[in-house]
């Protein structure tokens, strides 16, 4: 009931953002049989991730940021809460690679570590500067 209240008062502010988001609910899941297809460019497909990634999170930041505005909780600066997100996206990722390295069946390129490795080093002078 809340949540109704909420999504009604938020879309008669703006209806035109509703709409296009109804559009591309549509658009998004008439894709879902497209790629389905055996016959899809790979770097397409990866542009597409990406895009849809960075779309999922920032509606996310979106969801978040009217939600505690309405009920005075927490940062609502969209920035912020994708800020804070990638931290914890990034610390579960640092888990996940570290039990990889330790794991006996997994191969990796050379190349990928050493980039891995180089932005690492540099985040964690970083860090230390600001902690």
């Amino acid at each position: 009931m809340i949540r109704e209240a909420f999504v009604t008062s938020k879309s008669a502010k703006n209806p035109a953002v509703s709409v296009r988001l109804r559009s591309a609910i549509g658009e998004l899941r008439a894709l879902l049989e497209l790629l389905r297809c055996d016959d899809l460019d790979p770097r397409v497909l990866d542009d597409f991730r990406d895009a849809l990634n960075r779309v999922r999170n920032t509606a996310w930041a979106a969801q978040q940021s009217a939600a505690n505005k309405l009920f005075d909780q927490g940062p609502t600066n969209m920035d912020s809460l994708l800020a804070s997100e990638r931290v914890r996206a990034a610390y579960q990722l640092c888990r996940a690679i570290r039990e990889d390295l330790e794991g006996e069946n997994i191969q990796f390129q050379k190349g990928q570590l050493t980039e891995l490795y180089g932005v690492a080093t540099r985040l964690t002078k970083h860090l230390k500067e600001i902690l």
